[in-house]
């Protein structure tokens, strides 16, 4: 193992991680495993391992939503979330692994470029729920069946209603520029959260560095996890967000709290949150069990309808009152390009941030 540091390009030696993402995209399953439905068998194995240790960089109430349901099915299997943002969870698992601690069985990040690490490293287990061969697009899969994606979500502008009316709020990336915004944006870090280091590295490639350079310029807010730039929002401590979970706003939206989301003209960020288990983990059957429903019909309809999140299930249906996305203008996904450039990435955000 190669954590020494956790480092992005410590762990990427050669050019294995960057093919494994290339693959990813492709969606062919050449390598993989036979899909697996999950028996009375597996069921009795994983009660009998009594819990399974999930570390996710979800929102903790969506990720103790998902692990309660699983609780509510397989009575018995306890369910230790472990949430943190996904940098936080990629340097914890690189330094359990490289002290050979395996303490981890289920993984959900908001950077599906940590899973090209552990993937070239050796470190995934391949296994297919029979759902993922089923319902699953091709581009959502790992060719080698060691992952697929959980969630999907976009990284958006919102604003506060009681603070900014409709007709006022910004549209686009480049109204947040305006000198009426100044000392009233708040936003997200990319060195913490993954969903931000996905979102900065499609908006630097896409809008360039000097949006990033000019938005340092409006005395923005700066937070740490995707998740705390809504809740600054809703709070009525910062009128409008410059990045955050789309997921958030729905759901404070649906609560009847004073948040509206946008959907910036140049496109909003596309973030991919995959699943996968952990070699060696400790509660092996109960890790089966808990991908397989964590990536069922079942625990997908629930991540969007009290979650907010978006699935690509093809059994599940978005929320009536949500703009679907199909609809919506997104960035490109690229997981290679952002493990390739994630310390720059950071690099160059805290010196133009100061942060």
């Amino acid at each position: 193992m190669k954590y020494q540091g956790i480092s992005r390009r410590a762990v990427l030696r050669g050019t294995g991680a960057v093919l494994a993402g290339a693959a990813f995209s492709t969606g062919v399953m050449a390598d993989a495993p036979p899909a697996e439905s999950v028996t009375p068998a597996l069921i009795e194995a994983a009660k009998k391992e009594g819990q399974v240790i999930y570390y996710t960089s979800t929102d903790l109430p969506v990720a103790e939503k998902l692990a309660k349901a699983f609780e509510a099915k397989y009575p018995g299997i306890a369910v230790r979330v472990e949430r943190t943002g996904a940098e936080r969870v990629f340097q914890r698992i690189g330094q359990e692994y490289s002290s050979n601690i395996h303490a981890v069985d289920v993984v959900n990040s908001s950077d599906a470029a940590h899973f090209i690490v552990w993937k070239r490293d050796g470190i995934l287990a391949p296994y297919v729920p029979e759902d993922v061969a089923k319902f699953y697009p091709a581009d959502h899969r790992d060719p080698d069946g060691q992952f697929a994606s959980f969630r999907v979500w976009l990284s958006i502008i919102a604003y506060n209603t009681n603070l900014v009316k409709a007709e006022d709020a910004p549209k686009s990336f480049a109204d947040l520029l305006d000198p009426k915004w100044k000392g009233k944006i708040v936003k997200a870090h990319p060195g913490y959260s993954g969903t931000i280091m996905t979102a900065t590295y499609q908006m630097q490639r896409d809008l360039g560095w000097s949006f990033f350079e000019q938005l340092a310029k409006q005395n923005i807010m700066q937070v740490q996890s995707s998740a705390d730039p809504p809740k600054k929002l809703e709070l009525g401590e910062r009128a409008v967000m410059a990045d955050g979970n789309e997921y958030n706003i729905f759901q404070m939206k649906e609560s009847g709290r004073p948040v509206e989301p946008v959907y910036a003209t140049e496109g909003s960020p596309l973030i991919i949150g995959p699943n996968g288990i952990f070699k060696g983990s400790p509660n092996p059957s109960a890790a089966k069990l808990f991908q397989s429903f964590s990536l069922g019909r079942e625990a997908q309809q629930l991540i969007i309808d009290v979650g907010g999140l978006r699935s690509v299930h093809a059994q599940t249906t978005e929320k009536a009152g949500r703009k679907p996305l199909k609809d919506i203008k997104t960035m490109k996904d690229d997981a290679a390009a952002v493990e390739k450039e994630g310390d720059s990435i950071k690099a160059r955000y805290t010196k133009i941030f100061h942060v």
